[in-house]
């Protein structure tokens, strides 16, 4: 248990001191180690981490997804088995650019002002981020869609011994892709609010960045063989993305308000010009409201499937027993 502890300990200190590196290295590089938090609208290096955190978190969740389809062929030594699935994973990050790309060209093509589009993929980005944020459904998603997945692994490869076939190659190839791309799409939508606002330079940095943690545990989870503690590491991130998703309803609440879609109504309490910038926080009844909304539907989506799951093991238990 000890072990455990620290080696999860490690991983978060390790985490932490990349995101810090990161953005010492990007203070350095563009703003002399001196950005200006009053600048108005959200930060570079808040998109930048913004961005690293969602990539890294979908990330693992590939990486969780594809250990325990894999895992098993590998200890059989199947090879001719875990080949296709992971093309079909590489091709699926061709296949995430490509989504990119098409995503950004339909945005350029709508005949509509900034402010609207801006708005628009705000309620997108926030939609996406509350599924992310989902506890249920991720416990659904853990559970049925990897074992949806391992069954269709199984009935694929039920010759054992024989050679893969044509049609069980692209079986197994449309398993990998399937796994992964799910995970890309989903950041492909959310990305695109803070591209309209910081431009795709800077969400490139954040992209590396995300990629970069996320090589970092695939080489440990494949190439090295190890166990990591997915789930602790996903609540982690988690957390973090709990901050992202205030941001981001406080700021396409503002949004919205300044596009006239929804009213303004101020509060008379004065916030600190830095707090606007940096955490989107408003002295406006609705930004408040949504934003302590979002983050009571995470956190109690989080309380509720840990409760639940903490029932089923005592019924199980007392069942036992009995």
């Amino acid at each position: 248990m000890l072990k455990k502890f620290l080696n999860l300990k490690t991983i978060l200190i390790s985490f932490s001191l990349l995101v810090v590196i990161g953005v010492i290295i990007w203070q350095g590089v563009n703003y002399q180690g001196n950005p200006d938090p009053t600048a108005k609208d959200i930060t570079p290096g808040a998109a930048i981490i913004n961005t690293a955190i969602l990539i890294f978190r979908e990330g693992l969740e590939a990486i969780l997804v594809l250990s325990a389809i894999i895992s098993g062929l590998v200890r059989k030594k199947q090879d001719n088995y875990w080949k296709p699935i992971s093309a079909g994973a590489g091709v699926s990050f061709l296949a995430t650019i490509a989504t990119w790309f098409i995503v950004v060209g339909i945005i350029s093509s709508v005949n509509a002002s900034e402010l609207h589009i801006q708005a628009a993929t705000g309620i997108l980005a926030v939609i996406v981020l509350c599924i992310i944020m989902n506890w249920f459904f991720h416990k659904i998603y853990w559970q049925g869609w990897i074992n949806l997945h391992n069954r269709k692994k199984q009935k694929i490869t039920g010759n054992n011994g024989e050679s893969v076939a044509k049609s069980t190659f692209w079986s197994l190839f449309l398993l990998g892709l399937t796994s992964v791309y799910r995970e890309g799409f989903e950041v492909v939508l959310f990305l695109q609010n803070l591209r309209l606002k910081v431009g795709s330079d800077v969400i490139l940095q954040g992209a590396l960045i995300g990629l970069a943690l996320t090589m970092i545990v695939g080489v440990l989870t494949f190439l090295a063989h190890r166990r990591l503690p997915y789930k602790k590491m996903l609540v982690f991130t988690g957390g973090l993305l709990v901050v992202v998703l205030a941001v981001m309803v406080g700021e396409t609440v503002q949004e919205m308000q300044l596009a006239g879609w929804i009213s303004t109504t101020t509060i008379n309490v004065h916030f600190p010009d830095w707090m606007g910038v940096w955490f989107c926080i408003f002295p406006t009844v609705e930004t408040l409201l949504a934003q302590v909304i979002a983050v009571i539907y995470v956190l109690g989506s989080y309380f509720a499937a840990r409760y639940l799951t903490k029932r089923k093991a005592m019924k199980r238990q007392t069942q036992a027993v009995s």
